[in-house]
C-alpha cells in the first residue's frame, strides 16, 4: 500500500481536480516524479500557476492519507489506481477519468459493461421494466453499471443479481457513507460478486455537486447508456449526455406520453437515442464494437398454467396500476372472491401488487 501514498497526496493538492492531475502524470510519468519536480519543471504543465506549482512542491503525506490507507486495508477496501490492470479500461479513455477508485468488492475486466439509470420517482412501469431488462442482460453475460440510487437504479441492480449476473454500483460518496442508507443490504449484495466503487474519499457525504461527477464514471466505464426514465433536467439525462460526448452508445426505453417521467426518453428519442423494447435492441447496436463470443440467446419466461377466472382476470390487467375496487367493478367479482384470484396470480409471478391495493402485469406476461 506504500505506492498509494504519492498518490493520495498529490489528489489532496488544493486545486488539482482530475483533470490538471491526469497532465501531470502525463507529463512526469508517476505522481512521485511530479512531487519531486522543481516549480519551473511544473510550470511547463498546462493548467499550473505559479501558485498550484507552489502548492506541489511544498505538500507532502499527511496523516489524513496514512489514516485513509489503514482504513482501507482494515475494511477489506480496495484502492486502486489508474496505472493498475483492474482498472476499467474503456473509463480510462474519457477525458477526466479518475486517478484512483475506491473499490469494495471486486473490479475486473467486463466483457459487456452497460449502464442502466433513470429516475428515482420511478412509475411501477419504469421499475418493473428495469427489473426484467437487466435480468436478460444478465442473463446474456452483460454487466450492468447504475448508481444505486432509489427507483431505476435500485431496479436495475436487484433485476442483475436476480438474473445470476455481475453488476457494479458508482456511487456519489464515500464507501463508508452508504446513500440511500435504505440500499446498505443491496450494497452488500452487490459488492459480494460483483463492484461498488466510488472515486470520493471514505468519508465524503453525499453532497450535490458528486452525482454529475458520478455520472460521468457511470457512463464512462460502460459501452452504452440506457435511460428508462427520466424527467427533463433530470441527473439521468446528464449521463445520458455524457455518454454521446464520450462517444458511447446512448438508449431510450419509452414511456407514456402522459408521464412527466417519459419526457427526457423520449427528448433523448428525437435527439437519435435507439428506443429499447428488449434486451436485444441494446445487445445488436453494441455486438460490433466487442470482442470475443456472441452472446448467448436469452431464454423465455414460460407462462404458468392458470384457470380460466385467472385469465379472465388478468385480461384487464395491463401495464399501468389499477385499484382493486375497479378490478372488481370490471370483473363483477365479489372482494373475497377477487382477493384470492389476485393472491394466486401473485404467487405465479403474473402480477405485482403495488402499495395502495394497485395491481399491474408483470412485463415478462404480454402476448
Amino acid at each position: 500500500m506504500k505506492h498509494l501514498v504519492p498518490w493520495l497526496t498529490l489528489k489532496s493538492v488544493a486545486g488539482i481536480g482530475n483533470l490538471l492531475f491526469n497532465r501531470l502524470i502525463q507529463h512526469f510519468q508517476t505522481p512521485e516524479r511530479v512531487l519531486a519536480a522543481p516549480v519551473s519543471e511544473l510550470l511547463q504543465v498546462e493548467g499550473i500557476t505559479p501558485k498550484l506549482a507552489n502548492a506541489i512542491w511544498r505538500q507532502r503525506p499527511s496523516e489524513w492519507v496514512q489514516n485513509e490507507i489503514e482504513q482501507v486495508c482494515q475494511k477489506g477496501y480496495a484502492l486502486i489506481t489508474m496505472g493498475d490492470a483492474h482498472y476499467p479500461a474503456l473509463l480510462r479513455q474519457i477525458p477526466d477519468p479518475p486517478p484512483l477508485l475506491y473499490v469494495h468488492g471486486r473490479l475486473e475486466p467486463d466483457h459487456c459493461p452497460i449502464a442502466v439509470v433513470g429516475s428515482r420517482n420511478a412509475s411501477a412501469y419504469g421499475r418493473t421494466t428495469t427489473h426484467r431488462l437487466c435480468t436478460a442482460l444478465a442473463l446474456r453475460g452483460a454487466t450492468v453499471v447504475s448508481g444505486m440510487a432509489r427507483g431505476i437504479d435500485t431496479a436495475a441492480h436487484r433485476g442483475t443479481l436476480d438474473g445470476g449476473g455481475r453488476t457494479v454500483a458508482v456511487l456519489g460518496s464515500g464507501l463508508n457513507r452508504i446513500y440511500p442508507t435504505e440500499n446498505r443490504k443491496l450494497y452488500l449484495e452487490i459488492a459480494e460478486t460483483g463492484a461498488v466503487i466510488t472515486e470520493f474519499s471514505l468519508d465524503a457525504a453525499p453532497e450535490g455537486h458528486h452525482f454529475p461527477m458520478r455520472n460521468r464514471i457511470i457512463s464512462g466505464m460502460s459501452v452504452g447508456t440506457v435511460v428508462v426514465e427520466a424527467a427533463r433536467k433530470s441527473g439521468s439525462l446528464i449521463t445520458a449526455r455524457l455518454a454521446a460526448e464520450q462517444n458511447r452508445e446512448v438508449f431510450a426505453v419509452p414511456g407514456s406520453i402522459h408521464s412527466a417521467t417519459a419526457r427526457g426518453t423520449h427528448d433523448l428519442i428525437k435527439q437519435g437515442a435507439k428506443l429499447v423494447e428488449n434486451v436485444d435492441d441494446i445487445l445488436e447496436e453494441i455486438a460490433p464494437q466487442l470482442v470475443g463470443d456472441a452472446f448467448p440467446s436469452s431464454p423465455a419466461r414460460p407462462w404458468p398454467s392458470l384457470s380460466a377466472a385467472e385469465q379472465a382476470l388478468l385480461a384487464i390487467i395491463g401495464a399501468d396500476p389499477v385499484h382493486i375496487d375497479d378490478l372488481a367493478r370490471q370483473s363483477d367479482n365479489a372482494i373475497g372472491t377477487l382477493t384470492d384470484t389476485l393472491t394466486r396470480l401473485e404467487i405465479k409471478g403474473v402480477i405485482i401488487q403495488e402499495p395502495g391495493k394497485r395491481f399491474l402485469r408483470h412485463t415478462d406476461f404480454f402476448e
